[in-house]
């Protein structure tokens, strides 16, 4: 298991801050990002490198910005400070907070700044492509602020695994595809439901490791409200979706037939299940299958985007 942040990077002050942002999780962001691009070049468009090189920065400090602000309203709420059975990195937050690396008003500034830097880049790429781009940001920030800020808690209420699969399975497409073609599309949407499937995963399994600390926080996501027998199906129910989809996509012509090539990764997904249902309550069995869970949404998706952009 890897160390976590001590008081050893107070002097580190850009190492220091990097680390909060949680970087090994952008990928889930970043991966859409190009699905969309990869979209509007399947169709013939022509893709503007510097816009998507702006839009992937765009969409990574939105990204930072939602995982430092996590931290904070956890540590609010309580759930960071009693976790014990979390798996560093992927479970139980940054542990900056909890372990004197930032305080709890630093995180909040760090993020909200974050976040500000991105709606400035977001209002620029609106300006070069067009004002739909503003109403994709709003919601897309709405529901990342909203995933654990209060008032709507929507990761309390049940809402937090749609709310992640709608904020970066789709929105994050269809906004890379707008900032390309300043049009609003329903093809970018439909090629990236299997990613959205594999995000959502993402945030699933590790929901399993941190139940105990989030049903008494009051975190009341699928994981909890379902228990830890049942829910190992929705994970295996979201990976089998997302092959289905994909191979309806190759079959009706939506995707090359190479990107039936994305589907491979996804056997990687169904052993992290397997695992999944075998370990569900043995938290520190889980590392394996959280790693597969990431693997095979990053290769599912960077499989997709080189078959659609090259076929």
């Amino acid at each position: 298991m890897a160390q976590e942040p001590d008081k050893a990077l107070l002097n580190k002050h850009f190492l220091r801050y990097w680390l909060a942002t949680r970087p090994g999780f952008l990928a889930a962001s970043l991966i859409p990002v190009l699905i969309g691009a990869a979209a509007v070049a399947h169709g013939g468009g022509k893709v503007s490198f510097l816009l998507l090189l702006l839009t992937l920065l765009a969409t990574a400090l939105v990204h930072a910005g939602i995982n430092v602000l996590n931290d904070y309203y956890d540590d609010e709420n309580g759930t960071d400070r009693c976790n014990t059975q979390r798996i560093f990195p992927f479970t139980g937050g940054s542990r900056f907070i909890q372990n004197g690396v930032l305080s709890s008003g630093e995180t909040f500034v760090f993020g909200a700044l974050l976040l500000s830097t991105a709606m400035l880049l977001g209002v620029g790429l609106a300006w070069a492509s067009g004002t739909g781009l503003l109403w994709i940001g709003v919601a897309g920030l709405l529901l990342g602020w909203g995933y654990s800020a209060p008032p709507l808690r929507l990761n309390s209420r049940g809402l937090g695994e749609p709310a992640v699969a709608l904020g970066f399975g789709i929105l994050t497409p269809l906004g890379a595809w707008f900032v390309q073609t300043g049009e609003m599309a329903f093809y970018p949407v439909l090629v990236s439901l299997p990613v959205a499937l594999l995000v959502m995963n993402i945030l699933f399994i590790n929901q399993f490791p941190d139940h105990q600390a989030d049903a008494a926080s009051g975190k009341h996501h699928w994981v909890v409200r379902l228990g830890l027998e049942k829910s190992p199906s929705i994970y295996l129910a979201s990976v089998a979706l997302a092959a289905a989809i994909l191979l309806l996509l190759a079959l009706t012509g939506a995707v090359p037939f190479w990107s039936l090539l994305s589907v491979l990764p996804l056997g990687l997904a169904f052993k992290a299940g397997v695992i999944l249902r075998e370990n569900a309550q043995q938290p520190a069995a889980l590392e394996p299958a959280i790693k597969m869970t990431i693997a095979s949404m990053v290769l599912h998706g960077m499989l997709l985007t080189l078959t659609l952009w090259l076929v």
